[in-house]
């Protein structure tokens, strides 16, 4: 992975890489290739990386990708932490967010931490104005080699899911385990696709019931399981981590909860929903579909029939979430496998 550019965020996107002392004050245009995407189905898609990406990069994502990161507050509001909660003690020095989208967990994270560097990597430049001095976006690819310096003492994701084949999920894993410090934590929140309902509020025929098998059935055509929620420990421990610590949610979809803060998150993931399904399954749906890829005028359709039904108050709709974090051992101590941790050089 070549040098990760530091984004200056203003009008005019700009990446500063250093390349020795003569080039240190030198800014260079990010590539019109890289900032303004491919165009598919009247969606923007990353094109730093040779592997396509299921989710655009556009400004209907970074609106999701904003409800998401208010749904996950909301749902851990009463916690002074509501950004993670592996535990890192008060003064941690280095923090790596992957998949940082839009910025907002990094941002928030950096102002809770002024004296640690939050670092966010994404394969776009995110539209962001302002950050905190302690915050740098990036634009860089984890599937290829890590070449940050300093070991983090906690790497998170979140909503990851389809991001990766087997593959790439194990080196973005191993990578991570070996780019922490001893003793230092990874966590992940993940949701499940598919949409539930408890009650039978929700019709038997409804077109929501079949919402998860048939993105999952695209998922798996595409090389891109979308069950992370349930493969995410097992990879981790795989690769090597230790003192596993799990949270489950359910993320109501619409404000059909009584309980109050089950209401506000419901009204959040409700947005989250209607911002951000096009873009999850359009490129799925268009490439991957069943019997055969699907055309974009009949995602279209599909998705108005399922917008209408997320809509309809009387249904009493959730899905799934879980968060798991987990610790990269101290040296001496044993692996998963039972294999002493040496000490690093």
């Amino acid at each position: 992975m070549a040098k990760s550019p530091q984004i200056a965020v203003d009008t005019n996107i700009y990446i500063t890489d250093n390349y020795g002392d003569d080039w240190q004050s030198e800014t260079t245009s990010i590539g019109s290739s890289i900032y303004h995407g491919l165009m598919e189905n009247g969606r923007r898609y990353q094109t730093l990386s040779n592997k396509e990406y299921l989710i655009p990069s556009d400004d209907q994502a970074f609106e999701s990708y904003e409800a998401g990161h208010l749904l996950a507050m909301v749902l851990d509001s009463e916690r002074e932490n509501p950004f993670f909660r592996a535990p890192v003690g008060k003064n941690p020095k280095h923090i790596l967010d992957i998949g940082t989208g839009k910025g907002d967990w990094a941002i928030d994270v950096a102002d809770m931490f002024p004296s640690a560097t939050v670092r966010g990597v994404d394969l776009f430049p995110p539209p962001v104005a302002w950050m905190p001095p302690n915050c740098i976006l990036e634009v860089d690819n984890v599937l290829e080699e890590w070449t940050w310096r300093d070991p983090s003492d906690l790497i998170h994701m979140r909503v990851m899911i389809g991001s990766f084949d087997p593959e790439g999920w194990d080196h973005v894993y191993t990578s991570a385990f070996k780019n922490l410090r001893p003793g230092g934590w990874i966590e992940q929140l993940e949701a499940d696709p598919t949409i539930e309902c408890d009650d039978n509020s929700l019709p038997a025929d409804s077109i929501l019931r079949s919402w998860g098998e048939t993105m999952s059935g695209c998922g798996a055509r595409a090389g891109r399981s979308l069950d992370t929620l349930d493969t995410m420990r097992g990879a981790m421990e795989k690769a090597g981590f230790v003192d596993f610590q799990e949270k489950t949610y359910l993320w109501p979809i619409g404000p059909w909860a009584r309980d109050k803060k089950l209401k506000e998150a419901g009204v959040v993931n409700y947005h989250h929903w209607i911002s951000g399904m096009e873009g999850w399954c359009m490129w799925l749906l268009t490439h991957f579909g069943a019997p055969h890829p699907w055309s974009k005028d009949e995602v279209t359709v599909y998705l108005a029939k399922v917008r209408s039904e997320i809509k309809n108050p009387r249904y009493h709709l959730y899905q799934k979430a879980r968060r798991v974090w987990a610790r990269k051992p101290f040296p001496g101590e044993l692996t998963p496998d039972m294999t002493p941790i040496k000490e690093e050089a």
